[in-house]
């Protein structure tokens, strides 16, 4: 049988040179009236020129005419965003950092989004350099699963862009992106604008040779177009290639332009490392005479060319005018939009906005058959959660065939396909990053990390995609849950026997939960794969198959709230707060020091559920913390921070914690059982609070 021949790409639209003209004259009086006037002004506080980059990022945004086209870029894309259709005034009333904007003044100006009802959207993009590349990459591969999974046709034709300097391409993320993007065929666009510096640091120092194109030249399943980015018509007719090859389902494409860096880094970079014959070759480079001499008097006249400059120069300051009105946000709104609110979806990401609605769910268990293990009790949500939602993905290292590490996923790949539970390349940026772009795209990404140290790549990805709901005010979300499995097993070392939870709850936007036994990884996992928050699903090792965590199944309908912690043992003579493997140790301590305790498992780290800890302590008057992170600025030190700020007077001894001392896990069993918190030194600070 045949292959089914692949749909014949669309002739790639004609440039509307004159559009070109009036986006990059724009783009130039922008430029120069931050620098002439906002910023002596102190009305904008961070500027960085898009001049010599303008003419080429124009010429692609006029490519991106899908509705479902999507692109991120970075410091210096407002060129492409003007193309997309971005309104003046909120350009430069988010440089200002006035109310409305991309980020209500939370986020610097050149920061972008663009939630774009009408076509291309922007994808929210990060501080950081080379960020951008992996969310694109899953956008990319979100594009591919709707229309072969899903069935959605109003994403064929569409593709993910993404833009960069040269120096970004020495990045993790850029390298991840492009290994995503190649082995998996992605209809992704990789753009690189190589103006020879990463601020002041020269190209020879960022990438061997000082082109990425030609280094990539032998990279198989990638197009490569490399050019002058400075030369209307070798820049157009180079763009309008890769487009083309993107869009007609060939895979992927990149796109290296050498273009001129006009002006500093930034307003305040003053190029001092720059000599005064660079300076004046990349002037002599300047895009904008060169296509004034490419459609003067070709296309239209001196006349034309000259009223289109003025009105540009007229559009941009009467923007400036309306952005200058705004007024700066009301600061006590600042705090909202950390998480989801109830009645106020952001305009693009999550299952909710692709218009899923989700079973009801009941907090009361229905127990079914006998008690099943941890690892058991995860995959039978993962495997429901499959089955009613179609935009639920599982992937990560060694998910698939294997089953994962841990054995969690086994099963699954076979019953539901390699499109919905995968393996990956080795790289957990990438792992993170894919997931992003996917949930932004309207699916349910469940990534996995292997070991809590493996996250340690991810971070920068971790905590962008935790803050992006509060820095665009709400406009854009990534709801997903990532899989971790946490902690010490039958032995311990640095690298796999971490928990650290605390990182995650310091990393703003992140619901996180850890689970003690099978039952509440039931309810809490349903619960974050049906909501509209990213959620660090925490699976301590020790706990997967422990007999002391084993529970009938509660049903496909159970689900927990975050925030709502468990009280496993009642007591009056003190109370004792846990979370994971330490529970178990803490009723064991508890029977032990034949003391009366009041156990409390929080489940959830963020939310955590202080008002049942403070009843608690008001009770018993006494407060022991049991974790097993390390002491120094554990999350025990926040239980205990708000113990002694809120519950002082009712304490009748310190409050205390129990944590391992400030060292990674030993491996030997003796040395990890001597640096856990055992049951004997629990069961003894125990004795010694009620005695205080």
């Amino acid at each position: 049988m045949s292959a089914k021949p692949k749909p014949a790409a669309k002739a790639a639209p004609q440039t509307d040179w004159k559009r070109v003209v009036d986006l990059v004259q724009t783009s130039r009086a922008m430029d120069a009236i931050e620098e002439r006037e906002l910023v002596p002004g102190k009305k904008i506080f961070y500027q960085f020129s898009a001049r010599g980059h303008d003419m080429a990022q124009v010429l692609l945004g006029l490519h991106l005419t899908h509705p479902k086209d999507a692109m991120c870029g970075y410091y210096r894309s407002r060129p492409i965003l003007l193309s997309l259709g971005v309104a003046l005034e909120d350009a430069l009333g988010s440089a200002m950092g006035r109310a409305g904007g991309y980020s209500d003044g939370r986020d610097i100006g050149v920061v972008f989004n663009y939630p774009n009802a009408n076509g291309a959207s922007a994808l929210p993009m990060c501080g950081g350099v080379g960020a951008q590349y992996t969310p694109t990459a899953g956008y990319a591969q979100a594009i591919e699963y709707a229309k072969n999974v899903l069935g959605d046709r109003s994403f064929d034709g569409a593709i993910g862009v993404v833009l960069g300097g040269d120096a970004s391409v020495a990045t993790n993320g850029f390298w991840s992106a492009l290994t995503m993007a190649t082995t998996l065929k992605l209809p992704m666009l990789f753009y690189i604008e190589d103006n020879g510096y990463g601020i002041s640091t020269p190209g020879w120092l960022q990438t061997p040779g000082q082109n990425i194109a030609k280094n990539l030249a032998s990279f198989s399943g990638l197009k490569i177009c490399d050019g002058d980015g400075a030369d209307p018509a070798e820049a157009s007719e180079l763009i309008a290639d890769a487009v083309a090859h993107v869009r007609g389902g060939n895979g992927p494409a990149l796109v290296h332009l050498a273009v001129p860096r006009l002006q500093g880094h930034s307003f305040q970079d003053t190029q001092a490392y720059k000599s005064k014959d660079i300076v004046d070759a990349e002037w002599a480079r300047d895009p904008l005479p060169k296509l004034k001499a490419h459609v003067v008097p070709s296309l239209i006249s001196e006349k034309d060319w000259d009223a289109a400059q003025a009105k540009a120069e007229e559009n941009v300051r009467r923007a400036v005018q309306i952005a200058d009105q705004r007024p700066v946000s009301e600061p006590s709104q600042v705090t909202r939009f950390v998480f989801s609110e109830d009645g106020v979806l952001q305009d693009e990401g999550g299952i909710l906005n692709a218009g899923y609605s989700a079973p009801r769910v009941s907090a009361e268990p229905k127990p079914e058959g006998a008690r099943i293990n941890m690892i058991t009790a995860i995959r039978r949500v993962l495997d429901n959660e499959l089955a009613v939602n179609p935009r639920v993905l599982v992937f990560g290292e060694d998910v698939g065939p294997k089953g994962g590490v841990h054995g969690v996923t086994l099963g699954l790949q076979e019953k539901y396909g390699v499109e919905r539970v995968f393996d990956t390349s080795l790289s957990e940026e990438g792992i993170i990053g894919r997931a992003v772009g996917m949930a932004i795209a309207g699916l349910m990404p469940v990534p996995e990390i292997q070991f809590r140290k493996y996250a340690d790549p991810a971070c920068e990805q971790i905590n962008d995609c935790g803050t992006m709901r509060w820095r665009t005010a709400n406009r854009f979300a990534a709801p997903m849950v990532v899989r971790m499995p946490v902690g010490f097993f039958k032995c311990g070392d640095p690298w796999h026997s971490q928990t650290n939870e605390v990182q995650f709850v310091h990393s703003p936007g992140w619901r996180v939960a850890c689970p003690s036994n099978a039952e509440d990884a039931v309810g809490l996992l349903r619960t974050a794969l049906r909501g509209n928050d990213p959620v660090m699903f925490l699976e301590h090792r020790n706990m997967l198959d422990a007999a002391s965590a084993r529970r009938p199944y509660p049903g496909d309908d159970f689900a927990l709230p975050f925030g709502v912690a468990k009280r496993v043992r009642e007591g009056g003579d003190i109370t004792i707060v846990t979370w994971g493997a330490m529970v178990e140790r803490c009723e064991a301590a508890a029977e032990t020091a034949g003391v009366s305790a009041d156990i409390l498992d929080l489940r959830t780290l963020a939310p955590w559920d202080s008002e049942a800890v403070l009843a608690s302590v008001k009770r018993t008057h006494r407060c022991l913390i049991v974790h097993e992170d390390i002491g120094t600025a554990g999350f025990g030190a926040e239980i205990a921070a708000v113990v002694a700020d809120r519950a002082f007077l009712d304490l009748d001894a310190p409050v205390a914690r129990m944590t391992m001392p400030d060292i990674p896990s030993p491996h030997h069993p003796d040395l990890m059982e001597w640096a856990l918190p055992s049951v004997e030194r629990i069961a003894a600070k125990i004795q010694e609070l009620v005695r205080f």
